[in-house]
């Protein structure tokens, strides 16, 4: 299945230009989208980490300690309701995820040819799914949708792309409902790695892939397998999931995200490499620019899941807004099975 996005006209002409603005009062250039979004200079230029300044507020996001069941977040050891089930969910992933299934996935799914519904009328299906793979939160994903952009937004209160990136940046696991051909968790959810080159030993339940069917294969179990240094992410296969669908989703659609927020939304549960570090030879400089802001965007995605709700009506109106800018609709394509 895929999301098809219809750009509205915004009258820029054949060329689609970058402008540049300069803000009266810090001085500072930013480059404003064919759709409206300015993006900080920062994610333009390979010049160092990514510097934009933190909203000054009380209401600043503070990431917590624990999560909603009293552990540290991402322990996938800890003694907790939700340990077993992750790691059996796991197992699955791991044992299924092949590069032929993956490829398959990518093939089926890029047909774009089924459902069709607005951003938020998605959102709102994802009251009906709940991430088996996650130790941090049992709570319907809509809830983690608006926790995220809402962490962001207080932070970054400038970035609208951001808080549009986080409102969508799960709403692939919409392939968990049957009008989406309701695929099995493994194959939607969870921690995403490379297929083609040898599973790193910091992937969750690392354990489980000797039950690969490509765990094996010489072409596969190198540190390059059957890629070469810096060939760019773009050019590697990933375990398929929500990310790598609702990025084909907005790609095939022409978005108007920056490249930053495709970036994010693609390789959000990509955790081997934003957090451990793996894989990163197989990065080009475009990737390096991207990966400051996911590194960014991943503390709002992992510390804001709670308990506590966010009130949806009051919130609704702003998001609304966001996604009236970037499309004028949005189609969602599956495929029975």
């Amino acid at each position: 299945m895929t999301i098809l996005i219809e750009q509205p006209d915004h009258q820029l002409g054949s060329q689609m230009e970058e402008k540049k603005l300069c803000s009266e009062i810090n001085e500072t250039c930013e480059l404003v989208l064919d759709a409206g979004f300015v993006v900080p200079k920062d994610i333009s230029k390979n010049d160092g980490c990514v510097t934009q300044k933190i909203a000054a507020s009380n209401d600043a996001f503070i990431a917590p300690e624990i999560n909603s069941f009293g552990q540290s977040f991402r322990d996938y050891n800890a003694e907790s309701e939700r340990q077993k089930s992750v790691e059996e969910f796991y197992k699955s992933n791991h044992i299924n995820q092949t590069f032929d299934f993956v490829k398959k996935m990518r093939e089926e799914y890029s047909k774009l040819n089924r459902v069709e519904m607005s951003i938020w009328e998605c959102c709102e299906l994802l009251n009906e799914v709940v991430d088996d793979s996650d130790p941090d939160l049992d709570e319907p994903q809509i809830e983690h949708l608006l926790q995220t952009a809402e962490a962001i937004r207080k932070d970054y209160p400038n970035e609208d792309w951001l808080h549009l990136t986080a409102l969508i940046h799960d709403l692939g696991k919409v392939l968990l409902l049957p009008s989406f051909g309701e695929l099995p968790q493994w194959a939607v959810v969870g921690d995403t790695h490379p297929l083609g080159c040898a599973f790193d030993e910091s992937i969750v339940h690392h354990k489980y892939f000797k039950e690969n069917q490509d765990y094996n294969n010489a072409s596969f179990n190198t540190k390059y397998g059957i890629y070469s240094e810096g060939c760019g992410l773009d050019n590697v296969m990933v375990s398929w999931g929500h990310d790598d669908y609702m990025y084909l989703v907005a790609k095939e659609n022409g978005t108007t995200l920056p490249q930053a927020g495709l970036f994010i939304i693609r390789y959000h549960s990509f955790y081997p490499l934003h957090r451990a570090g793996a894989y990163r030879h197989l990065m080009n400089k475009e990737d390096e620019e991207n990966l400051k802001w996911l590194q960014v965007f991943n503390k709002y995605d992992l510390y804001s899941k709670s308990k506590v709700r966010v009130n949806v009506e009051k919130v609704k109106p702003y998001y609304l807004s966001l996604i009236e800018k970037v499309s004028a609709a949005v189609q969602f394509l599956s495929r029975g099975f």
